[in-house]
């Protein structure tokens, strides 16, 4: 773990300003900056940083933060540790962690083994040969540090020799035990260090080249290992996955390498496995534009259609590009079709109408039952998506099955349009509160005078205040520039108004309130009319209801 002064230390070398312009293109405005979000599509600025506060937050669409981390954490959609190391590396910052021996020593094991694994490839003949005619650069081979696991015994020799816990290898997979003793998980196979998202190298991937039967294996899973989470080579991709707001998810280690040999620098790959929701929160990161570059055999196009219903039903744009006659990207930058690549990931078919034609083709529409069916299933399928995304799809529906429209039943078929609840502004409250915030020590002298009850519109945001006067929600009262801050002169005004205003409200609620006994109403009376009183004379008076 990260210790925490060594947090606090980075946080204090960090400037909002500084850090956020690094993503967005800030223009001065006044004492703060301004840009278009980042979060969400505008044309006139509505996100403001303030250099003073260190905050910033758009008006547009209310995102917004106390620090340069959380804007990190949001923009890149990174965990509070990854975005802590993420900044360190941008500044040169040298983080402390507080970390187990047993924990450095797990890490050791795999990065010793990797480096083992790595010196065999340059002498192994067989290995280098299949590598060249795949058409992998010796770029690739360093960039991907691809290598050769050697024979059982080789492997396990490395790891006494070396004096590492076979106890920690075996736990992260490296080797097992079986009938015969402890035995290498990679023999005689090229070999595919996988990464964690955060850089840390979790396990290996192996190709086979000796006709052993599995032609590619992975780590078995290990408490840093679950292949259902992990992405090859995404360790590599993901800043060009932000920066281009793309990724290419193909089928193999070989796709992804050849094809960021050819530019393509946002593809990875599943490990062996479908894409599973277990995937989902990595591949969201960034907010990406997804591409599936899957093989067009059956159990290619299978994948392609599940993930596809996956990927709609999440809300994530893209689509699927299928390859046919036994080729796979691998084999189209290798035949050197680089511009068709690039033209075929520009134009993927999007999740919804490849899902709908995927579920139309395992039907023969032209007989009626089978075309039920498949009216059935496909719109069974439709109607699990978003209520534009069915409106819109019906026809595409409806016209591949050459059917009426009205036979596509939708989830808002029965639905009435309801009111639109628009939120209630009003200027001088949040003007008070802004005084507050810009200068809490005020806050003891206003709750004397003040209830939050006497808040129309934004009683939620003064209860905020008394309880969490530092929350960041805050944020865009503090940057409205519309908003004033007052002196103790005005503000003595306003609370004045704010008051005479409440008192005379309660003072008829009171009167014609029946649930009263006659003592408690006459007093209560006798109160409110004495505070409207002093208001009047403009005396400010304590809160006594």
């Amino acid at each position: 773990m990260i210790t925490k002064d060594s947090i606090e230390n980075l946080k204090n070398h960090l400037d909002i300003v500084d850090v956020i312009s690094q993503y967005v293109e800030l223009k001065k405005s006044g004492a703060n900056f301004k840009a278009c979000c980042p979060f969400h599509g505008e044309d006139t600025p509505s996100f403001v940083v303030s250099p003073a506060k260190q905050i910033y937050h758009c008006f547009g669409c209310g995102a917004g933060g106390n620090n340069a981390i959380s804007f990190v954490m949001e923009y890149e959609k990174l965990s509070f540790p990854e975005a802590i190391e993420k900044l360190a590396s941008m500044y040169n910052f040298n983080l402390s962690y507080d970390e187990t021996n047993q924990k450095k020593q797990d890490l050791k094991v795999l990065e010793e083994v990797n480096k083992f694994y790595q010196k065999l490839f340059v002498s192994n003949t067989i290995a280098k040969e299949y590598i060249k005619k795949r058409g992998i650069s010796e770029f690739s081979i360093e960039k991907f540090e691809i290598g050769y696991a050697p024979s059982s015994s080789d492997t396990i020799n490395f790891l006494k020799n070396n004096y590492f816990n076979l106890a920690d290898a075996k736990e992260l997979g490296v080797i097992d035990t079986g009938q015969n003793g402890l035995y290498s998980r990679f023999i005689e196979r090229i070999t595919f260090p996988i990464y964690s998202q955060s850089g840390k190298i979790v396990g290996f991937g192996g190709r086979t080249i000796t006709g052993h039967n599995a032609k590619y294996v992975n780590s078995p899973q290990t408490k840093i290992f679950n292949k259902s989470k992990l992405l090859y080579g995404y360790n590599l991709a993901k800043e060009h996955i932000y920066k281009r707001n793309r990724i290419i998810v193909t089928e193999g280690y070989l796709d992804v390498i050849m094809l960021h040999q050819a530019g393509f620098t946002t593809a990875v790959a599943t490990l062996g496995t479908a894409l599973t929701k277990e995937h989902l929160p990595l591949i969201r990161r960034g907010e990406p534009r997804v591409i599936l570059a899957y093989d067009g055999d059956k159990a290619g196009l299978n994948a392609a259609f599940k993930a596809s219903v996956m990927l709609s039903q999440g809300d994530f744009e893209g689509g699927v590009v299928i390859f046919g006659e036994g080729k796979d990207p691998a084999d189209m930058v290798n035949d050197g079709k680089i511009e068709e690549l690039n033209k075929i990931f520009d134009n993927p078919k999007p999740f919804i109408p490849f899902a709908i034609d995927y579920i139309i083709s395992k039907y023969d529409i032209n007989d009626p039952s089978s075309k039920q069916k498949a009216l059935l299933e496909a719109n069974d399928y439709l109607k699990s998506l978003g209520i534009i995304y069915q409106d819109e799809y019906k026809r595409y529906l409806a016209q591949r099955l050459n059917v009426r429209e009205t036979l596509i039943k939708t989830t808002t078929d029965n639905v009435r349009p309801t009111e639109v609840n628009l939120t209630k502004i009003d200027i001088a409250e949040l003007c008070i509160i802004k005084t507050i915030l810009e200068k809490p020590s005020r806050l003891d002298k206003v709750l004397d005078l003040v209830d939050a009850s006497m808040f129309e519109y934004h009683r939620n945001e003064f209860e905020l205040l008394i309880t969490d006067i530092k929350n960041q929600s805050f944020n865009g009262i503090l940057l409205n520039d519309k908003l004033e801050v007052y002196d103790d002169e005005r503000l003595n005004s306003e609370l004045l108004v704010l008051l005479l205003k409440f008192y005379t409200n309660k003072l008829r609620s009171v009167q014609y309130d029946q649930t009263l006994a006659f003592r408690e109403k006459a007093t209560m009376l006798r109160k409110i009319k004495d505070n409207i009183y002093q208001l009047k004379l403009g005396k400010l008076v304590s809160y006594n209801l």
